[in-house]
């Protein structure tokens, strides 16, 4: 069976990710569409808004095949490392490419940006450290940089341009025998926070769920599925997850903490400890302890990040660990179908690294950051409804024996 992989969070799932699945399966002429999902916090350092079973759900009701979540490790990380853990995970399950939604559409200038950087890493490197030490933001720096050797093809301003280049060039660094595929986006941009068409960004749809709810103008952008996901997870839960539901912990666990044991968190350089415990004293909510933190060199996604660390442990050394060894250390099964279950079948007897199906069989050590993720996640629900929701961790993958592939 040929297999095309997805770099995804569905956070919620929309109509925009029915395009992208639909647009992936028939460029890469795929019969299997595998999805690698960061679980319960992403990439920009923010809660899911529901967890990732119930996102799972949605997937495979609306054209997923197989869903895997991305470790903890790489996926509240920066792009570079996210795309790491998430192309090594797409290679170790057996997909023969990855497709990719960009602002840019077209693969080639991605494959030749990274043949540049490759020949020009020194100087760029140079080049990012010079505008870091002037206090420009990462992003900032690395833009400049960019254009300085000779990068002028891709918007390098735009999150999914960026991340795509991340998977290029960690396929490449790796010699990963994936083809690389993109489909423009459409309809909207990601950071727009308004929904304006039926396809509309996560942004617009998380702004208008957790201010409104359910509405109208909140269902035209998402499939059925998703919506019906997202009544099962609030009845639940009795809420959604956003940051500021975990203020009150991060807020406490930052207070009990010294400037030693807070430098030893991942995210926390260049003396942020200090910054942190001055800042918590006046912070009356998380947003606000964002913009006091913030400066040109901190931007909010950093900060975010560092966050989710502090709430999770996560140090330094944890991080070292995980990212140095060769490859992913296990892969978690989440859920599938029909075709997913039998393109897993074909290629269990190839795995060089254990499946996780539950958290009761084949376990390795370093599942632990993944567990300890969830028990945070879950920390702002009650205790029964922590307990009742836990569960789904220990019962093994979500199976759905059709394909309900739905149309927009």
């Amino acid at each position: 069976m040929k297999a095309c992989g997805l770099v995804v969070e569905y956070n919620p799932f929309h109509h925009g990710h029915i395009h992208h699945i639909q647009s992936a399966r028939k460029v890469s002429d795929a019969d299997c569409i595998v999805a690698i999902m960061s679980g319960s916090f992403l990439q920009r350092g923010e809660p899911a808004i529901m967890d990732k079973f119930h996102r799972t759900r949605a997937a495979l009701r609306a054209g997923a095949d197989l869903v895997l979540e991305l470790p903890y490790i790489y996926a509240v990380q920066s792009s570079a490392l996210f795309a790491k853990g998430a192309v090594r995970s797409l290679h170790e399950i057996g997909v023969q490419s990855l497709c990719f939604g960009s602002e840019l559409g077209r693969i080639d200038p991605f494959i030749q940006t990274v043949e540049i950087l490759q020949s020009t890493q020194t100087t760029y490197d140079t080049i990012v450290k010079a505008y870091l030490d002037k206090g420009l933001s990462y992003p900032q720096a690395s833009e400049r940089a960019y254009h300085a050797v000779g990068i002028d093809d891709i918007d390098m301003t735009q999150p999914n341009n960026i991340l795509g280049l991340s998977y290029v060039q960690a396929m490449k660094q790796a010699q990963l025998p994936i083809e690389a595929l993109t489909i423009k986006r459409i309809h909207n941009h990601y950071h727009d926070d308004a929904i304006h068409t039926a396809i509309a960004s996560a942004t617009s749809i998380r702004k208008e769920l957790l201010l409104n709810g359910l509405t109208n103008r909140a269902k035209q952008s998402l499939p059925k599925s998703t919506a019906e996901e997202l009544l099962q997870y609030a009845h639940l839960a009795n809420q959604w997850h956003h940051w500021e539901a975990y203020f009150p912990f991060l807020h406490y666990k930052v207070m009990t903490m010294d400037t030693q044991q807070l430098a030893t968190i991942h995210g926390v350089d260049e003396g942020l400890e200090h910054r942190l415990i001055q800042t918590s004293k006046k912070a009356t909510s998380f947003y606000d302890w964002i913009n006091r933190m913030k400066t040109k060199r901190y931007t909010q996604t950093r900060l975010q990040r560092m966050f989710v660390h502090i709430l999770t442990n996560t140090t330094k050394t944890d991080v070292h660990q995980a990212i140095s060894q060769a490859t992913v250390p296990y892969l978690r099964l989440l859920g599938m179908n029909t075709t997913g279950r039998e393109f897993l079948h074909k290629q269990k007897k190839q795995l060089n690294v254990p499946i996780v199906t539950n958290r009761k069989k084949n376990i390795p050590a370093s599942f632990e950051l993944d567990e300890r993720a969830t028990n945070v996640y879950y920390s702002i629900l009650t205790p029964d409804r922590q307990q009742s929701l836990r569960k789904q961790e220990f019962t093994g993958p979500i199976i759905i024996n059709d394909s309900t592939s739905e149309a927009w």
